[in-house]
C-alpha cells in the first residue's frame, strides 16, 4: 500500500525544549490514522509541521510521494482543537470566504456550502453573525469548511469535543463516507474508543518521540495475546497458590451470579493448554476468551513503561 505521508525523522526545538525528537511514521494512503499521546507530547507541533505552519529543525515530510511543499495544503483539510472563526461576519460569508483559500470559485462553494449546511440543518444561519452561533453550531461550520474541498487528507484534532452523542455520531458518519470516498484520515485524540473504533493504524509519542506506531489489531495481539479470561465456579485459591508457583500472574473479579472473572497472563515456558489443565483442575470453567487490551489500557501501560525506563516524572 503506498503511503500519502511520511515524516521522516523529523525533529523540532525551541528555546529550553525539544517539541519532537527523530520522529518518524507513515500513513498509508486510505487508512484512518490515530495521532495519540499525553498532552505536551508533541503531537500538535507534528500536525503544524505537516500542515507547512513551522518547518522542522531536522529531517523532511514527504506527501503523495514528493517532499512536501506550500502548494500541497490545498490538499490538506485540518480541524484544530482551538476553532477559530471571525464572530463580526457573516456565517454564509465567511464560509465562502474560507472555501475560496482552498481554490474553489465563489459560486461552486456557495452551492456545495448550501448543500452542506441543509444537511447539518443549519442552512437557517447563513445570514446571522458568528458570535450569534452555539459553540456547536460553530463547530459544524468549521467542520464543513474542513472537507469542503475534498481534500486527499484530513486531519482532525479532537473533532468530537463539545458535541452531544447525537451531533457527534452525525460527524463520524460523515467522517466515515469521506472516508469511503477516498479520503485518508488522520485522528489526533485522547478518546481511545474512538481510536478502536474507528483507527486502522496509530502511532503514540510521547515526551517528543514516537514510542509504538502499528497496525490497531496486531499491536493489541502482541501486547495482549498472551492474557485469557476464564469464568469459573467454585473457589479459585489453589488456583491462585498454583499459578504463583509458575510464575504466572492472575487478577479476578467476583460477577453477580457468584461466579468469577479471571484473567490470567501467561509467560512463554507455559503453553495455553497447561493453563487451561490447571484451572479445569482447580475450579470449574464456565466460558474460556481471548482477553485483548483495550487501546486506553495500551496508551497507558506503554506511556508508564516509557517514562519508568527513562526516569521521566508524569
Amino acid at each position: 500500500m503506498n503511503n500519502i505521508l511520511e515524516v521522516q525523522n523529523v525533529s523540532k526545538h525551541f528555546t529550553g525544549h525539544t517539541a519532537l525528537d527523530n520522529v518518524s511514521l507513515s500513513v498509508p494512503q486510505g487508512s484512518i490514522y490515530g495521532l495519540l499521546g499525553p498532552n505536551g507530547a508533541g503531537k500538535t507541533t507534528l500536525i503544524r509541521i505537516i500542515n507547512h505552519i513551522t518547518a522542522p529543525d531536522e529531517g523532511m515530510v514527504m506527501f503523495d510521494g514528493h517532499r512536501l511543499v506550500e502548494a500541497d495544503v490545498a490538499s490538506i483539510g485540518y480541524l484544530p482543537e482551538e476553532r477559530g472563526l471571525y464572530k463580526k461576519m457573516k456565517v454564509g460569508e465567511q464560509a465562502v470566504f474560507f472555501a475560496m483559500l482552498k481554490g474553489m470559485s465563489r459560486r461552486e462553494a456557495t452551492v456545495s456550502l448550501k448543500e452542506w449546511f441543509e444537511k447539518f440543518e443549519i442552512l437557517d444561519w447563513w445570514n446571522k453573525k458568528v458570535e450569534e452561533l452555539s459553540k456547536g453550531m460553530a463547530q459544524k461550520i468549521q467542520f464543513i469548511v474542513t472537507v469542503l474541498h475534498r481534500p486527499k487528507l484530513l486531519i482532525f484534532d479532537e473533532p468530537f469535543s463539545g458535541f452531544d452523542p447525537i451531533n457527534a455520531n452525525l460527524l463520524k458518519e460523515e467522517i466515515l463516507s469521506l472516508h469511503r470516498d477516498g479520503a485518508t484520515v488522520i485522528f489526533s485524540t485522547h478518546n481511545m474508543a474512538s481510536v478502536e473504533a474507528l483507527c486502522d493504524e496509530i502511532t503514540l509519542i510521547n515526551n517528543s518521540h514516537n514510542i509504538l506506531t502499528g497496525n490497531v489489531n496486531e499491536i493489541r495481539n502482541r501486547i495482549g495475546g498472551n492474557r485469557t479470561a476464564f469464568v469459573v465456579g467454585g473457589d479459585t485459591a489453589l488456583l491462585s497458590q498454583r499459578l504463583n508457583e509458575l510464575g504466572l500472574s492472575m487478577t479476578s473479579e467476583k460477577l453477580d451470579n457468584g461466579d468469577t472473572r479471571l484473567l490470567i497472563k501467561r509467560g512463554d515456558a507455559v503453553s495455553m493448554r497447561s493453563i487451561i489443565d490447571l484451572v479445569n483442575s482447580t475450579a470449574d470453567i464456565r466460558m474460556i476468551e481471548p482477553a485483548m487490551p483495550s487501546m486506553e489500557e495500551i496508551f497507558i501501560e506503554t506511556v508508564k513503561t516509557y517514562n519508568s525506563t527513562h526516569n521521566i516524572n508524569e
